[in-house]
């Protein structure tokens, strides 16, 4: 990924939009379904549906996450009680641009050891996550410490 962005707030230092394959613990990778992020086991000439995640820097742990080279943005989306996972058709190179906008798209990444965790900035307390059933949606939850969650994942630079 070569596309390149001034990081905010400084706006000064160049960061580049780098992909990364993720995975969760369970070796569950994520790809798209009807429009959906979902994590399930990929294999055969099925591997070729693995999502990369692109990711651009927004602050040292602090980082906006997309799909589809950019395209399409992972965000965290609060309707009435309900806190919820959605991908947005928003270039990832434009959120940085606008700082109240791009809130509800800022993730920290918490690197532990081998894996990596990601909490949203708009809903603290809130993680990406994994469900142990494959083929089930990419979403977010509260309770990073249930048994039937996943919240950490394998993170490399692809």
């Amino acid at each position: 990924m070569a596309s390149e962005t001034a990081c905010r707030p400084s706006g000064k230092r160049l960061c580049k939009v780098q992909a990364f394959r993720i995975w969760d613990v369970n070796q569950k990778t994520f790809y798209l379904r009807n429009n959906q992020l979902v994590a399930g086991y990929l294999q055969g000439p099925n591997t070729n549906l693995e999502e990369k995640i692109d990711v651009l820097p927004v602050e040292p742990h602090a980082v906006f996450l997309g799909i589809h080279g950019g395209k399409l943005c992972l965000s965290c989306v609060k309707a009435g009680d309900e806190i919820r996972l959605q991908l947005e058709a928003v270039d990832i190179t434009d959120l940085s641009k606008t700082q109240e906008q791009g809130k509800r798209f800022t993730f920290i990444r918490s690197d532990s050891g081998p894996t990596t965790s990601f909490e949203s900035a708009a809903c603290p307390g809130w993680f990406l996550c994994t469900q142990l059933e494959a083929d089930r949606p990419v979403s977010l939850t509260n309770k990073p410490g249930e048994a039937v969650i996943v919240t950490k994942f394998y993170f490399q630079q692809d």
